[in-house]
């Protein structure tokens, strides 16, 4: 040593690399792991979405003890979302627009609610034919309405979401196909034109899958 302070700047290495700013690093190795993880942005969308969601369909289920179930609604909801999303895709086929998809998924759900409701509660059932302060003479009628809603929400389910897709497929195919008779100078427009149905059939994804969802989450709270 030359002199007093050089114990504070200590020459070591390894084949000629100098080792000593690693002492600064040895401290950062003591950290927990945890403290490492920072979740990605698009998990924390996807939580904060999921949270929302299970928190609204808690409060149309009520306070029921409901496990589960939340849960395979919320996993329908995603599952249509990204087929319809995925629907908008060039060369991509667009599942989500056939009646075997809609009614695939509508169909059995429709069919356990309806099971699990004149099994379970089935006084409930009775009385959810007749509304509440309806004449005695229409009572007949809305039996009548009530069953046959009833006996339709399969095929209202799966219709809606599969007339919704083809309805904007359709028209933005319609539009695109004018594009090589028209006239040059109006190709910017009809490019606009494209981008806002775009953005258009986006949202409806987001939304028919909701309303899917939302309604199946109605169903089966007035069977429980």
């Amino acid at each position: 040593m030359m002199n007093l302070f050089s114990i504070f700047d200590p020459i070591s290495s390894i084949f000629n690399l100098p080792l000593n700013w690693i002492s600064s690093i040895i401290g950062l190795l003591m950290l927990p792991q945890i403290y490492w993880y920072i979740m990605p942005r698009m998990n924390m969308i996807f939580l904060s979405v999921s949270k929302k969601i299970h928190y609204e369909m808690k409060v149309l289920m009520g306070n029921k003890k409901n496990y589960g179930s939340t849960l395979i609604l919320f996993s329908l909801f995603m599952f249509i979302f990204f087929n319809n999303l995925l629907g908008l895709f060039p060369y991509i086929f667009t599942s989500s627009s056939h009646l075997t998809f809609t009614l695939t998924m509508a169909l059995p759900l429709w069919l356990s609610f309806i099971m699990f409701g004149w099994i379970k509660n089935t006084n409930h059932m009775f009385a959810h034919l007749v509304p509440q302060n309806t004449p005695p003479i229409l009572m007949p009628f809305m039996v009548m309405i009530e069953t046959i809603s009833n006996m339709i929400r399969a095929l209202t389910l799966s219709v809606r979401l599969t007339a919704n897709m083809i309805a904007g497929h359709l028209l933005m195919t319609l539009l695109s196909s004018l594009g090589m008779t028209i006239n040059s100078s109006y190709i910017m427009f009809l490019l606009f034109i494209q981008i806002m149905l775009l953005i258009l059939e986006s949202a409806v994804a987001i939304i028919q899958s909701y309303v899917f969802m939302i309604l199946s989450t109605l169903y089966y709270s007035e069977v429980n």
